[in-house]
């Protein structure tokens, strides 16, 4: 036994910890988990804890149900909304009876990718802009709890403490939150988080979107992530802050160039471009998500790039004097309802592909895209994000970089659970289409 399971352990008795949740993630993104006691512990580490894998969306079929979730002790963190009774979680790769990775695990998927990244030298960081609403309840008719707008403060931004109390108990798991505001919209927050190795950061989007959860639940409210639940305003992004560090160094830092953006910054942001489309229907999942893709709101539709443009896909942010650490690149377009292993690791093989490649990164585009002519969108090579669910399948299916960073396991799971979701809307008459249609037709 390792020392970090080691610590679990001896922390576990020392604390008096009740029950120890050990979680995992289906192939859409939803959290998992089952409780084991303290006395259980030992046996988690050294056997892990089997479970019905054919239960799970997207794991396994009924004749080779059986998985094991092997905890990962350096994921151990007591909840902080557990006060009567401590609890702590602990986040699991997922194997096969026989001892294996299981290729439908999406923590596995993600650690593979990483893996393809560190045979070339690098180590890749993330840090997201986690945006969520607040509502009265989860009822179809979303009822804001107020009017505030962007970075406002009380009295028209009355939920500023059920952030407060969210970023406490983040920080009391071991996340460390940069900062959070009030967003654009009436009851739309944001909360930024620390840039970390991605895994971790993975770990910590499914925990900070469980957490924000909770808190508001005590609060007698709802915390939702769906990403476009109000019509007339703008929807809920995940902006991504990636980096690639070779040891200590930034490898996209660069002195002396434009942004200090290095050539493997470059080809980076290049290969984010080439396979933008293709990886959409990974980083924005939901048929909602396409909602939110819509022009004349603050999300990208087209694909380009930009140093200090929000209207891009891609953004490189200005650099702060004296901290090459922080030159990174912003991707705009994917959404907090995502599978975050998933979402960073079509996004890492579309980065690494373009170094790996040499993709030559296209002109900025500093104009506001949004604005842009059809002439002057196709004259700058601005191709338009897939609009619906559909097309963004479409484009994933033909793409072999999608499917090799997946894995086939996952790959075929998801287009065809997606399919079916599809199907499921094409059936749907909606409440637009009766009050439209229906008094004049």
């Amino acid at each position: 036994m390792n020392k970090q399971a080691e610590y679990v352990l001896r922390t576990v008795e020392e604390r008096g910890i009740r029950f120890i949740r050990l979680w995992f993630t289906d192939v859409q993104g939803f959290l998992k988990s089952v409780s084991i006691s303290p006395a259980e512990l030992d046996v988690a580490f050294e056997e892990g804890m089997t479970f019905d894998g054919s239960a799970i969306d997207g794991y396994a079929r009924v004749q080779e149900a059986d998985m094991l979730a092997m905890p990962d002790p350096s994921t151990f963190a007591v909840l902080p909304w557990h006060s009567d009774q401590p609890v702590a979680r602990m986040f699991c790769d997922i194997y096969t009876p026989d001892g294996e990775p299981f290729s439908g695990d999406p923590r596995t998927v993600l650690k593979k990718n990483l893996e393809r990244a560190s045979e070339m030298g690098y180590t890749f960081n993330a840090a997201p802009e986690l945006e969520f609403f607040y509502f009265r309840d989860s009822g179809p008719e979303p009822e804001v709890l107020d009017q505030g707008g962007y970075f406002d403060l009380t009295p028209l931004d009355v939920a500023q403490e059920y952030r407060r109390d969210t970023i406490n108990a983040l920080e009391h798991m071991g996340i460390p939150i940069e900062h959070s505001h009030h967003e654009v919209a009436p009851s739309q927050h944001e909360i930024i988080a620390r840039y970390t190795d991605a895994l971790t950061m993975a770990d910590n989007i499914m925990t900070s979107r469980l957490t924000v959860k909770e808190v508001a639940l005590q609060q007698g409210i709802y915390a939702t992530f769906m990403p476009k639940p109000l019509e007339d305003y703008d929807g809920s992004g995940m902006h991504l802050h990636l980096s690639l560090f070779e040891g200590d160094v930034n490898a996209f830092h660069e002195p002396g160039t434009p942004g200090r953006l290095s050539k493997v910054g470059q080809a980076f942001i290049a290969g984010l471009l080439h396979h933008a489309a293709e990886m959409t229907a990974v980083t924005n999942q939901w048929i909602n998500s396409y909602k939110r893709l819509v022009s004349g709101f603050d999300a990208p539709i087209y694909i380009s790039w930009a140093r200090n443009n929000q209207s891009a896909l891609v953004r490189v942010p200005s650099v702060k004097k004296g901290k090459p650490s922080s030159v990174r690149v912003e991707y705009r377009a994917a959404d907090a309802a995502c599978n975050p292993y998933l979402a960073l690791s079509v996004i890492l093989a579309a980065g690494i592909a373009g170094i790996r490649e040499g993709y030559e990164l296209p002109p900025e585009v500093a104009a506001d895209v949004s604005r842009l002519s059809s002439a002057e969108l196709a004259a700058a090579g601005a191709k338009r994000l897939p609009s619906t669910l559909s097309e963004a399948l479409d484009l994933m299916e033909g793409s072999e970089l999608i499917a090799d960073a997946l894995g086939e396991h996952v790959f075929d799971w998801f287009l065809r659970n997606k399919r079916i979701e599809w199907d499921r809307f094409q059936h749907h008459v909606s409440r637009f289409e009766l009050e439209t249609y229906l008094p004049v037709l």
